[in-house]
């Protein structure tokens, strides 16, 4: 079984094929006369395996002007190289980021254009600017050592938590988010947003487990849900949906940048704060297994709740359930890109397709009620 730390393979696009295409894309969407030039594009080993990152830089004239603008491409996977998920509404993402940035202050990068056609570059894609910042990287993990953060002291590592918190509070206390985003509703089956989230995440369970792939481990977690569901979801606010420090750039230990909104939904705000705990804390379960002393003081739950209920007056509730479900979660991810690496040649497939889930041994714990105590 892997150990997340090495570097998986996520595209096998030629970029200079896109970089043309995307230089000619370009010249419809400027002025007559504009001549937009790129002169490379490049991929990233950015955090992530969802949809595909391209940086580029851009050339243009417009009103006599040169213009020259660093930018970057979110362009939806190809099918053959084993999406971790079913389907990419890019536009959807887009709308996200540009309603946050319209009606917040949650510093996401300024957005260009959508084009929702795959004819121009093969796959429908979104363009931004490009933001600089520092990024807390998984490969390797950021707290198992040699990173800028894990390096850091322990009071710019508060100051990091603290104001990735004080986002998701933002973020939640936009007004009327469903009327304002009901585009991000699931749109499955369920009266309450909570129940078509948790049904669109079994939708998409299903898609990873075909061809070969069911998990017994995730259809028991799928079963734990429904034994311990909240008797009170809470009021209905928007979601970043994966909001991790690996999903943000900082600068001064503060984002700069909240990135990667595919999985951004309507639904209760513990779905982010358990999110946000989970994911460090995956990390750091990894850490143990290796034996590497990892950052147990960081994003630990009751200080994020603390923090969480002082900035927005909402107590966090349920979070076993909520930090369960983001394991889950979690878990489908390493199924997809297990099979990912199983597609490229990278590993054999193991006699257990549970063990291409390499958060296995907490979720089992999780199931036995032993783990978040």
């Amino acid at each position: 079984m892997s150990d997340g730390t090495t570097e998986l393979r996520r595209s096998s696009r030629d970029h200079e094929e896109i970089r043309r295409r995307l230089e000619a894309w370009l010249a419809t969407r400027l002025p007559a006369g504009a001549a937009p030039t790129i002169a490379s594009l490049e991929g990233t080993s950015a955090n992530g395996m969802s949809s595909e990152t391209l940086l580029f830089d851009a050339r243009w004239t417009q009103a006599g002007v040169d213009r020259f603008e660093r930018l970057v491409a979110r362009v939806a996977p190809d099918a053959d190289d084993v999406p971790v998920f079913p389907s990419y509404d890019l536009v959807q993402q887009y709308e996200a980021i540009r309603k946050v940035g319209e009606l917040t202050s949650v510093p996401v990068p300024p957005v260009w254009w959508s084009e929702p056609d795959p004819v121009p570059i093969g796959a429908p894609f979104f363009v931004m600017g490009r933001v600089d910042g520092q990024v807390p990287p998984d490969v390797m993990p950021y707290n198992f050592g040699d990173s800028w953060l894990f390096d850091a002291s322990a009071a710019d590592q508060r100051r990091l938590q603290d104001s990735t918190v004080a986002v998701l509070a933002e973020l939640h206390g936009i007004d009327r988010p469903g009327q304002q985003f009901a585009f991000l509703d699931p749109g499955t089956a369920g009266d309450t947003p909570l129940r078509r989230r948790v049904a669109r995440t079994r939708d998409w369970y299903d898609f990873a487990a075909a061809g070969g792939f069911a998990s017994p481990l995730i259809e028991r977690c799928f079963a734990w849900l429904d034994d311990h569901w909240p008797s009170y979801e809470g009021p209905t606010v928007v979601c970043w949906g994966d909001a991790r420090i690996g999903n943000a750039m900082y600068r001064d230990f503060v984002p700069v940048a909240v990135l990667d909104w595919e999985m951004a939904t309507l639904g209760p705000r513990e779905l982010d704060v358990a999110w946000l705990v989970y994911g460090h804390r995956i990390f750091d379960d990894i850490a143990a297994g290796l034996e590497l002393p990892g950052m147990p003081h960081f994003l630990r739950r009751d200080d994020v709740a603390a923090t969480y209920e002082s900035l927005t007056g909402h107590t966090p509730r349920d979070l076993d359930f909520y930090g369960t479900y983001a394991a889950l979660q979690y878990g489908i991810v390493f199924l997809r890109t297990g099979h990912r690496q199983v597609h490229f040649g990278e590993i054999e497939m193991p006699a257990d397709v549970d063990d291409l889930i390499m958060n296995r041994e907490p979720l089992e714990r999780m199931l036995a009620g032993a783990y978040w105590t």
